[in-house]
């Protein structure tokens, strides 16, 4: 991997993760209690992918309250999974862009007339953190950047004014965390972050489940947070299954929190769960339910085939991970992960069944394309010893 494109994505990743979290509505901010009613169900809606209901929520949110970017903001939110759960569509990026420019006009005023209105800092750097991420998934790095650098800098204005806000302590604690795992993980981070305040990884983890545990809008987006932590840094998958499984259930509708769930499942068991999980992904995607999209299914048909692989189901096996190359030469202009672990796996299953001369086949297949996850060391390996 080339060190540029690393050094800017990464920094990127980590301006999208503090625009990400300031959107939350604090305490503090929080609207009369009917509107405030509606904000709650509308966010649990969006969670539970029942959109059209969340857009009445916010649409009710925004009559009441036609000054307060509140309902603007969770409007735009709506558009955002729209395309988070299916990033190969882009019919609905137009319109996210038009609810933010909308949601930025409304802070503006605000703050127009009081620079430090925290309702005007929260909403704002929180709209120029989603518009970052979103600049960032379509690859226009440029103004990821600065959107997520202005989005980091309203985070931090808003630390200083409340900085005991339970969500508020999402956006510090992903900061803590980050500023140091991310350098931790890719050295070359480490003289860009003498430009950025320090970080505490213990502290950040602390302030993330407090935000789990206590904040009134930011609750979900913590326990995400926490579950990726655990899950793909910490690699403490007992605390990541527990999320996963809670998240799974308050919002069984979820493709994002299902195939996650999965995910940690492949990791921790047992394995009858773990197999008739993705099955039931699979059967969603099958039956086209939304947000579960074709890459969903390569993924489901690679679990899949892992389980009866354990199993020794290695016909059954054989034909699933078939399915999942399918897709991936569908899906993928050049070799994914999921093809080079699929064609590695399906190598091995002929080496199962003495069928030497298509191993070496597929081995020679992976040793082709770009090393990833040590592909390379395996398919060496299993070209000159057996897979047994």
């Amino acid at each position: 991997m080339k060190r540029a494109p690393l050094l800017r994505s990464t920094l990127i990743a980590l301006m999208m993760f503090m625009g990400w979290t300031v959107p939350s509505s604090a305490q503090w901010i929080i609207l009369q209690h009917d509107a405030d009613s509606a904000m709650q169900k509308g966010i649990d809606y969006i969670y539970n992918v029942r959109f059209d209901s969340a857009h009445a929520c916010f649409e009710y949110v925004k009559k009441l309250y036609p000054e307060h970017p509140a309902g603007y903001f969770m409007d735009a939110m709506v558009e955002w999974w729209k395309i988070n759960l299916n990033r190969n569509v882009y019919s609905n990026d137009e319109w996210f862009l038009q609810k933010i420019e909308k949601v930025l006009e409304v802070c503006d005023r605000s703050l127009e007339a009081d620079p430090k209105n925290l309702m005007g800092l929260f909403f704002k750097g929180g709209a120029l953190g989603f518009r970052g991420r979103f600049y960032a998934t379509r690859e226009s790095m440029i103004k990821a950047a600065n959107d997520g650098k202005d989005a980091l800098d309203l985070l931090e204005e808003c630390q200083r004014i409340a900085p005991n806000n339970h969500d508020i302590m999402l956006g510090t604690g992903l900061y803590n965390y980050f500023a140091i795992a991310l350098p931790e993980k890719y050295p070359v981070l480490s003289p860009i972050m003498t430009f950025f305040r320090s970080g505490d990884k213990a502290l950040g983890i602390l302030q993330l489940q407090a935000a789990a545990r206590q904040a009134r809008y930011a609750r979900v987006e913590a326990q995400v947070v926490l579950l990726q932590v655990y899950y793909e840094w910490e690699k403490d998958y007992q605390k990541a299954v527990v999320i996963a499984r809670e998240l799974n259930k308050k919002y069984p509708n979820n493709p994002y929190f299902h195939s996650f769930f999965g995910r940690v499942l492949v990791v921790t068991g047992p394995l009858d769960t773990m197999e008739i999980l993705w099955r039931d992904v699979l059967n969603r995607c099958i039956a086209k339910q939304y947000g579960y999209v074709t890459n969903t299914a390569r993924e489901a048909l690679y679990y899949i085939g892992m389980a009866l692989m354990m199993k020794q189901d290695l016909p059954m096996a054989l034909k699933y991970f078939y399915k999942a190359d399918e897709a991936s030469r569908v899906l993928d202009q050049d070799p994914s992960g999921f093809m080079i672990k699929t064609n590695l796996k399906i190598g091995q299953i002929y080496d199962l069944q003495g069928k030497r001369e298509l191993a070496i086949k597929q081995y020679d297949k992976v040793l082709g394309w770009s090393d990833y996850g040590g592909s390379h060391a395996d398919a060496e390996r299993f070209k000159a010893t057996p897979y047994r």
